[in-house]
């Protein structure tokens, strides 16, 4: 009724300001910012020739990309302090120009998952859901579900972690639709809803109602961390904890070579899959949500270069 008294939750200034970055960011940023002042003994605010000092200590020591973080994070703590910015000295961007030069390293990257991995995996998980013992069948089938529904949307690990119970949505042929309220390229924050396929094999739509049967909850996240006697946290499972567990099902399911894949292996190996499939570079980006066309074609860099002259050439005109 109106003028009625309703209980809402009022957010303050600092909630919005804290939502506004996030999780995964913020620790970065805050390791960044210990590693300058308590590794190196950095003192904040700090000056361009500090810096450049900083830079030139890690140059060899560092990737390129870490350092590259390591100024944004420093950079941001100016900006949020209201000082001067040093990041954005002509001679800081010269000196990582150099780090470039001299110290040039090729970018490692997961192993993409191939399909033959995934049938074994798949033999493995399908024999531990089996178990009598509650731990091991409660873990493959959650991990079941966290790898094919990671491979067939090609999610990141942050994604996988932000999925909700409560934003599952069945449809009346009972296929099921995941909200996912916030990725990497969705800078606005404004969601996007995906449909899980239904697969005869290795299928994330099976995968992921058995493992919500199991669960028996309708709210909080998908994947949470069990432990030793089969309890089920309350909270998600933390994003660097995917690669650990994909790691763990790979050596368990004999695969040589397990450190080679990571949780970026699940958005690879569907990339591959998909081109090898045919799918056009724009059909493929829809899909992932891929937003830059030079994003999607690093995770194809080792297909034939057949693929990689002709969707180079889509590339460009998807530029323009």
């Amino acid at each position: 009724m109106p003028g009625s008294k309703r209980n809402v939750h009022v957010h303050s200034v600092d909630d919005y300001i804290h939502a506004a970055t996030r999780d995964n960011t913020r620790r970065t940023y805050q390791g960044a910012v210990e590693h300058f002042e308590v590794d190196w003994g950095g003192v904040l605010p700090t000056t361009s020739d500090t810096l450049c000092r900083y830079l030139s200590h890690y140059a060899s020591l560092l990737s390129f990309n870490t350092l590259k973080t390591r100024l944004a994070a420093l950079s941001q703590w100016h900006q949020s302090q209201g000082f001067v910015d040093p990041t954005k000295a002509a001679q800081v961007k010269k000196v990582l120009k150099g780090i470039r030069a001299l110290h040039p390293a090729p970018v490692k990257k997961a192993q993409p998952l191939a399909m033959s991995v995934l049938q074994r995996i798949d033999n493995h998980l399908n024999e531990a859901c089996r178990s009598d013992k509650r731990p091991i069948a409660l873990r493959a089938a959650r991990d079941r579900a966290l790898i094919w529904v990671g491979f067939w949307r090609g999610f990141r690990s942050d994604e996988l972690t932000r999925l909700t119970l409560q934003h599952i949505n069945k449809s009346s042929d009972n296929a099921l639709t995941l909200y996912l309220p916030q990725s990497k390229g969705d800078r606005l924050n404004t969601g996007r809803h995906v449909s899980l396929p239904e697969l005869n094999a290795l299928c994330p739509t099976s995968a992921l109602k058995t493992w919500q049967e199991m669960l028996n909850e309708q709210e909080g996240p998908v994947f949470r961390k069990i432990d030793r006697w089969g309890a089920v946290a309350e909270h998600a499972l933390n994003p660097r904890s995917i690669s650990r567990i994909l790691r763990q099902r790979l050596q368990q399911a004999g695969i040589r070579d397990a450190q080679m894949f990571s949780s970026h292996s699940l958005r690879r190996g569907f990339a591959h899959w998909a081109a090898q499939q045919h799918w056009s570079l724009s059909d493929l980006m829809t899909y992932v949500g891929w937003k830059d066309t030079r994003t999607a074609m690093a995770y194809l860099d080792s297909l034939h270069p057949t693929f990689q002259q002709v969707n180079a050439l889509a590339s460009t005109h998807l530029h323009r």
